[in-house]
């Protein structure tokens, strides 16, 4: 009896333990709060169309051939190739973009160029789980060769590694990102995040979230601690964001630092499901809106924020940092406020401020942009007064490294996977997508369409391996306000959910098609001393300047600037105002027109292309002066006894067009007061 006592006490403490382990188990699997969205395997999304086109730019431009056009920091002596030349930020910098170009577009050549960068790293983890350069060198002329131990540039090519994985399955990326993280876990106590420098800590939100990726395939618990540690050692966004006016003042903060930051409450939202989070980001952008904001979706930062003058500058490392940024976010919270200012800020900033042939770029982009020549502005920062003109290196060079990122991973976040086996449309552009549904069904969709230039997307189900009942998801942007679906030909009725996501479910199968129209309208924004801004559907529209472009020779910190540089100047008048209308009266006042075979071609984004414009009646107004290279202060909307000329005709096109243009317009009329 004793005996089957004792077997039975065994059993049960067998069993209890089995439980335990098993809910500790189902515990841990959720200690991550799970995202809304699942990233497609990097090259799932294939571009077409003027997509794959911006791609193509990239890969024949200075994507594809930074190391031969920009060689000193680049070429063999990079300290992320093992030499003793730039030791920093801007190897990984580049490789952050053009291994997501190489994926996306599945092209050897450029998968062989990454490929040293991605042995040489791997290669040179320490057993203690250190990697990258360990040796600093004495200053050099355009070259950053100190600092190799800090902890910022090991998160670029932390991103660099956790999209590599995703591309390839390469089995030595989670082993190597386990020991690293350790090896941080066991050192950030005696050196900090800003123990060599002050970058890490404002950008420690990137560091999370390659922590949190590791996590989800290892629920390695050393790992939630190191999240602890990170976020706080890094800059404290959440209590900025609610408790201080920090982002109601000029000069506060380092505006690149803080479009990487706004993803730090997200990503602590992850370990710590608190609502205070999101509402702090929430809370920001809208902070940043009204106080530095601009038509485009971007705000100030030249390089500091600085308010919401249409002159002021915005940094391209700004515009493409944001973006990552909302991809995660809207990834992660599935909140549609991420995803339409994404979509707003592709689709105008990122195209105005990249030449065509993807090689020279701007430092600082202008919304009220009349004149590029060398001179200084009123920026937080000037270099040499190169910093609005075109050029490789024009400004600082940190964005001529860190600009490839914008196209290619907006590429990858058009689709995503749905948590119950569907797929979810975050983002429109033509692109093809293979993925798996249901219960692992293989599908092959096509996207249709010129937008944002058209209107009207198709998709197609191109191959599935058997009729599926999935959820395919659509996000109508809040802008067109009687969209119309139909599928197979047939108009259906929808519903959407808080985030303006219209659920599709049914059982799909091959060549099932599905046809969504959009209804933009011209809406007339307000900005700065009330001017006016012309917007139509995701695009910002400005004034069409033709623009003369010569090129000049620099002699002045050639190292870092370059040798040369575009000036672009043009004759066209600019100082105009728009005339005062009836909300009601806009359609018959702004003539919208749209050139189908333009918009339908493969280069709609250069000004020579611009395939769709808006016509208007406006006045000149001659006390509005060029002022220190650019547009003198705006006029205040209205202005009773403003001097104007007579009325005439403009033509206003796509904000990322252009390269010289106007986009805040005051407007005249009836005084406020009467």
């Amino acid at each position: 009896m004793k005996t089957k006592h004792s077997i039975l006490a065994v059993f049960c403490l067998l069993l209890a333990l089995v439980l335990f382990s098993s809910c500790a188990r189902n515990k841990d699997s959720y200690t991550l709060q799970p995202q809304a969205y699942n990233q497609l395997p990097l090259g799932s999304i294939k571009p077409a169309g003027w997509l794959r086109q911006m791609l193509v730019a990239q890969r024949d431009g200075a994507t594809g051939h930074l190391d031969e056009l920009y060689p000193l920091v680049m070429g063999k002596r990079n300290g992320w190739l093992g030499g003793d030349g730039d030791q920093w930020e801007r190897g990984p910098y580049w490789i952050d973009g053009l291994l997501p170009l190489a994926y996306t577009l599945g092209d050897s050549t450029l998968i062989a160029k990454v490929q040293p960068w991605i042995e040489w790293t791997l290669a040179s983890q320490r057993d203690d789980g250190y990697f990258g350069p360990m040796t600093d060198y004495e200053y050099e002329p355009g070259l950053q060769r100190d600092n190799c131990r800090d902890w910022w540039p090991k998160m670029v090519m932390l991103k660099v590694l956790m999209q590599y994985h995703s591309a390839t399955g390469d089995s030595r990326v989670i082993p190597f990102m386990t020991r690293y993280f350790h090896y941080q876990l066991d050192n950030l106590d005696e050196y900090p995040l800003d123990n060599w420098s002050f970058w890490a800590r404002f950008r420690g939100g990137d560091n999370l979230q390659t922590v949190y990726w590791l996590y989800n395939r290892t629920h390695d618990p050393k790992l939630l601690e190191l999240g602890k540690k990170i976020y706080a050692q890094s800059e404290p966004y959440t209590e900025i964001f609610l408790e201080s006016d920090k982002l109601t003042r000029v000069g506060t903060i380092h505006a690149v630092n803080l479009a990487q930051g706004l993803k730090t409450p997200v990503m602590q939202w992850l370990a710590d499901p608190r609502p205070e989070y999101i509402q702090a980001v929430k809370k920001a952008l809208a902070d940043l809106r009204d106080v530095h904001g601009y038509p485009t979706g971007m705000f100030s930062g030249d390089e500091a924020i600085h308010g919401n003058d249409p002159t002021q500058g915005v940094e391209l490392c700004t515009i493409v940092e944001l973006m990552y940024t909302l991809e995660t976010m809207y990834a992660i919270t599935g909140c549609s406020e991420f995803a339409e200012l994404l979509e707003k800020i592709t689709y105008n900033a990122l195209p105005a401020q990249i030449d065509d042939d993807f090689i020279t770029r701007q430092y600082f982009q202008q919304v009220n942009q009349i004149s590029l020549r060398q001179g200084n502005r009123n920026f937080d920062v000037n270099h040499s007064g190169t910093d609005a003109c075109f050029g490789l290196q024009t400004g600082y060079p940190c964005c001529t490294s860190n600009m490839h990122q914008g196209w290619p991973k907006f590429t990858a976040n058009l689709w995503y996977g749905t948590p119950d086996g569907g797929l979810a449309v975050a983002q429109y552009a033509p692109c093809s997508v293979s993925a798996t549904v249901a219960d692992n069904e293989k599908i092959t969709v096509t996207e249709h369409t010129c937008y944002p230039f058209g209107e009207t997307v198709r998709f197609t189900v191109d191959s599935l391996s058997a009729p599926a009942k999935f959820d395919f998801a659509l996000r109508i942007p809040s802008w067109s306000k009687e969209t119309a679906i139909s599928v197979n030909g047939e108009n259906i009725c929808y519903e959407t959910d808080n985030e303006n996501m219209a659920v599709l479910t049914r059982e799909w199968k091959q060549n099932d098609i599905v046809d969504i129209a959009f209804t933009p309208e011209i809406r007339i924004t307000r900005w700065k001393e009330n001017a006016r801004s012309v917007e139509r559907g995701p695009l910002v529209y400005a004034l069409k300047m033709e623009s003369r472009r010569t090129r000049a020779s620099n002699d002045v910190d050639v190292a870092t600037i370059g040798d040369w540089f575009y000036e672009d100047t043009s004759d066209t008048p600019w100082n105009y105002a728009l005339l005062q209308c009836k909300e009601s009266d806009i359609p018959s006042k702004y003539r919208f027109m749209a050139d189908s075979a333009l918009v339908a071609g493969s280069s709609p984004w250069s000004f020579a292309n611009a395939p769709l414009s808006i016509v208007t009646d406006a006045v000149r107004v001659p006390s509005w002066k060029e002022y220190n290279g650019s547009a003198g202060p705006l006029p205040y909307s209205i202005m009773y006894g403003l001097e104007t000329s007579d009325t005439t005709r403009i033509e206003l096109i796509p904000y990322g067009c252009t390269i010289l243009r106007i986009t805040e317009f005051p407007m005249v009329g009836t005084h406020s007061a009467f």
